[in-house]
């Protein structure tokens, strides 16, 4: 039995970084709605538009050539192919097998479109239908404001856990917010290569081999520092108040 729409409002709501919701948790999204591929995006985050971009990119990322973009653009609503267009129509404007029928919801914050969710089928599968853009509706309203809150959060790396530096740290908090290595170079006034290399000095000193479990492993363990600073606390206010009552 697939995972219900309930549950996936808990694991978004659950998520304690974007890297979760662009991989584990978009893969629960995209089999749950039976797409061939899917995808969490952000606008600042997409590569710039020049000369070597190629052509298909551009028109798929043109609001003139792409109507579906341009609907939820201009709506900031989810929306389907055969909403706005007749069978067999959107795969004369996208000739990929693989995007035969496609599916897109908004991401905003503060009024603003800052991004979307994006499906697709094979062209001989089934078309996606108005039950699908009724979830992707509600999906996009959790991820809306799950990103908000993951957005507003600061995260807290303690340096001195496995020998983390503070340019370290500063990589991993943005790496934790989804940022690219070219996003990261450029707020941090590096190289793009500077990125990736301090990101496998990281991997080694951490003993993993992505992102997400770098960033869950440096945050377990400030939750575990954090956990193990309460219980002292707690123990001291406990030994106070039994040596209060001993005199």
């Amino acid at each position: 039995m697939g995972i219900s729409l309930s549950a996936l409002f808990q694991a978004i709501a659950q998520a304690e970084d974007e890297q979760e919701l662009r991989q584990p948790i978009m893969a629960k999204i995209g089999n749950y709605f039976a797409a061939k591929r899917w995808g969490l995006f952000f606008f600042d985050q997409l590569p710039g538009i020049n000369e070597d971009t190629p052509a298909m990119i551009k028109l798929a990322l043109s609001l003139d050539h792409n109507p579906i973009l341009r609907y939820v653009v201009q709506r900031h609503a989810a929306v389907h192919d055969e909403v706005m267009l007749l069978p067999g129509v959107w795969q004369r404007i996208c000739p990929r097998t693989d995007h035969g029928h496609v599916m897109l919801g908004p991401i905003v914050s503060n009024s603003q479109l800052i991004g979307g969710i994006a499906f697709t089928r094979h062209c001989y599968d089934q078309a996606f239908n108005a039950d699908n853009l009724a979830d992707l509706n509600a999906l996009c309203l959790h991820l809306s404001i799950r990103l908000a809150v993951l957005r507003s959060k600061p995260f807290v790396f303690r340096m001195n856990s496995f020998n983390i530096t503070p340019r370290e740290a500063e990589i991993a908090e943005l790496v934790a917010r989804g940022f690219t290595n070219a996003k990261i170079g450029a707020t941090l006034w590096i190289t793009e290569n500077s990125v990736k290399q301090a990101l496998k000095r990281m991997f080694r000193k951490l003993e993993v081999s992505s992102r997400a479990e770098m960033v869950a492993k440096l945050c377990l363990r400030d939750d575990k520092g954090q956990e193990t600073g309460k219980r002292q606390q707690q123990e001291n206010i406990s030994l106070s108040k039994l040596n209060h009552q001993s005199k």
